[in-house]
């Protein structure tokens, strides 16, 4: 669910007037800690094509010739609300049975479209068979940017999750985060970013829901900070042109549960004057994390910036032809995309995917 193979590209400055919307002392608790991610969308996703041998040396995929393409979203099929994976064996069963197509109501780039599917009897299973690999679910590993006591909300992630298949970004229909433990890292050399290894602990209660999947990250609801945070009271927030080039802190867990504060440099700042995903680009130079992980590895993207006592955005991405170095996203974003701060008449959403 981390897409990180991202390569360096320029950052393109703007003009900027700061944005009024942010109030000046709006205070969150950073976060650090590794969460376990499960979601599931809100329909059922193709992520591919599946040939059918209805006859010896005859194949087809009934969902091929439908239209369907890896990507689309099913929504509905014969007007049933698909909110569950499991429901479509049965319409399709039925529909094979009573020689009658499949009315499959589907989304593709925002905009809903309808398709006709005649299921194919599958020789060698006995089954009838639509020809689509489908998906409803999706889980992995990130870190928990914020959490902000006085709204009830969290942020993590940094950047949107997208399906491993199709690369298309997860319609989220319901979802939630746990607490989750890091067992072992592979470490980033260049040309190949390594991973955190870690498992969701079985005792673990829902720490928050998810409710949206944005180009900075996962939002939802929560009610109390996790534990193990390095913060106990909430510190202020930088919003975007008070972030400067120069020494932060990242914080983020390498080891179990443990969540530590490690020095980096920011070297590039771009001035936006909308939401962009690529706001800095930070350099690790703490010779522990170095060590420790060769830089930036998936499963740190959300990773709180601190700078002058203050929060400034998280690590989103890493370079992968330079491991030591990566994105960060402005934490004024993510605010937005949580509900914590409004958007605003005076900025529009420009949103990028990475």
């Amino acid at each position: 669910m981390e897409p990180f193979p991202s390569y360096a590209a320029p950052l393109n400055d703007t003009s900027y007037s700061p944005a009024a919307a942010v109030p000046r002392e709006l205070k969150v608790i950073p976060g650090g800690q590794t969460i376990g991610v499960k979601v599931k969308s809100a329909g059922v996703l193709v992520v591919g094509h599946h040939s059918i041998e209805v006859a010896e040396g005859s194949k087809i995929s009934p969902g091929e010739v439908s239209g369907l393409v890896p990507g689309d979203l099913m929504t509905a099929i014969n007007g049933v609300k698909l909110d569950d994976v499991s429901k479509v064996a049965k319409l399709v069963e039925h529909a094979g049975k009573t020689d009658k197509p499949l009315t499959i109501l589907f989304k593709r780039a925002g905009k809903v479209h309808t398709a006709k599917l005649k299921p194919a009897y599958d020789r060698n299973d006995n089954v009838w068979r639509m020809g689509l690999y489908i998906r409803d679910s999706a889980a992995g590993v990130g870190t928990l940017t914020f959490y902000a006591p006085e709204h009830g909300v969290y942020g993590a992630l940094g950047h949107v999750i997208t399906d491993m298949n199709t690369g298309t970004p997860i319609v989220v229909g319901s979802g939630h985060i746990v607490q989750s433990s890091v067992t072992s890292i592979s470490k980033s050399q260049d040309g190949d970013p390594g991973e955190k290894r870690a498992s969701f602990l079985r005792e673990s209660q829902v720490l928050g829901s998810v409710e949206s999947n944005t180009d900075f990250g996962i939002f939802g609801k929560m009610s109390r900070n996790p534990e193990h945070s390095l913060y106990k009271e909430p510190i202020p927030v930088a919003m975007s042109h008070e972030v400067k080039e120069g020494p932060a802190q990242i914080l983020t867990v390498v080891d179990g549960q443990r969540v530590e504060k490690f020095d980096v440099e920011i070297i590039h700042v771009a001035r936006q004057r909308s939401p962009e995903t690529k706001g800095m680009v930070l350099r690790i130079t703490d010779p522990r994390l170095i060590e420790k992980t060769g830089g930036i590895v998936q499963g740190m993207s959300g990773s709180p910036i601190v700078q002058d006592g203050r929060l400034i955005g998280a690590v989103t991405h890493v370079f992968v032809n330079d491991p030591k170095s990566g994105y960060g996203c402005f934490i004024e974003w993510m605010l937005r995309d949580s509900g914590v701060t409004p958007s605003g008449n005076d900025l529009t959403l420009k949103l990028k995917a990475v």
